[in-house]
């Protein structure tokens, strides 16, 4: 769902939680020069082959390798009282629709 609120909430629960960092999803579109248009003429930024998603796994993969030095590099204080809690807020609306590489889809009827 676009323009319902993500951004917003991830703000809020961003400044509530200690240590928390977040990766936005629309940091990782392509160049404009790359983005498909569609049969209406219109460029499609609304479909996951908009956007590099091998870059936002490499922030992600920054992220896990080093919380602590992600944070520092991104502005975010390190509170010493939480120094064992980090969090990794992503935001974005396709996040959902991408398969990673190497791992399998559990079909819905599998899952509770």
């Amino acid at each position: 769902v676009t323009n319902g609120g993500k951004t917003t909430l991830t703000d809020s629960l961003l400044g509530a939680l200690p240590n928390c960092c977040v990766i936005h999803q629309d940091d990782f579109y392509k160049p404009q020069d790359q983005i498909a248009v569609g049969e209406d003429g219109f460029k499609q930024w609304d479909v996951l082959e908009s956007l590099d998603m091998a870059a936002m796994l490499d922030t992600v993969q920054a992220w896990l390798s080093s919380p602590q030095k992600f944070a520092r590099a991104h502005g975010v204080g390190v509170q010493p009282e939480a120094s064992d809690t980090h969090i990794l807020l992503l935001e974005g609306f396709l996040l959902y629709s991408y398969n990673l590489p190497g791992r399998h889809e559990v079909p819905r009827e599998s899952v509770p």
